[in-house]
């Protein structure tokens, strides 16, 4: 019952903690040290865009790699997934929030990008930023939120990670196999 699975575990977690780290220090970090800069509107957007845009590739590899092993896991756990009461529950809520997480994700990136064309002095960005207009300042207040969402959503992905180990100590793996498989199969006297 006790197989190890090292690497696919290791690829989720340190995954998910360069993810929840990353997008927590930029929403705090680098958004508050553009700000302490001491300048306002274009040159902070520029401050912050240039250090969000340093960050994306590596992001983009934490997501992918904690995916990855997410897959991983669930493939090997599938057994206790169908057969260990409230798990299947505790993979469908992960799975919700991952997919929550990955949509503020791209959201953020989306409007970093609007804020980012709209604020660069370079002529061809300011061509293609004047292509799609958008209200700065409400891009700016969105971008700010949903900059503080990520980290809150994958903060909740460690705290359920937190409960998947529970549920996998062996403790409450036998009792809870038998008490889904009673439920599953009605027995008769």
């Amino acid at each position: 019952m006790s197989e190890r699975n090292t690497s696919i575990r290791s690829l989720h977690d340190l995954g998910l903690a360069a993810w929840f780290g990353g997008s927590l220090m930029g929403a705090i970090g680098l958004n508050g040290a553009a700000a302490d800069e001491g300048v306002a509107g274009a040159a902070r957007d520029r401050i912050a865009s240039s250090g969000w845009a340093k960050w994306a590739p590596v992001n983009a590899a934490a997501i992918g790699a904690h995916l990855f092993g997410g897959g991983g896991l669930l493939a090997v756990n599938a057994h206790r997934v169908a057969t260990q009461k409230g798990v299947a529950a505790s993979t469908t809520a992960k799975t919700v929030v991952t997919a929550a997480a990955l949509a503020a994700t791209a959201y953020a990136r989306i409007l970093g990008k609007k804020v980012e064309l709209a604020s660069s002095p370079d002529p061809q960005d300011a061509e293609k930023a004047a292509q799609h207009p958008i209200d700065l300042e409400k891009t700016r207040r969105q971008l700010a939120c949903v900059q503080w969402v990520v980290p809150a959503l994958t903060g909740g992905l460690v705290v359920l990670n937190a409960l998947h180990g529970e549920q996998q100590r062996p403790a409450e793996q036998l009792p809870k196999m038998w008490e889904r498989a009673r439920s599953v199969v009605p027995f008769t006297s």
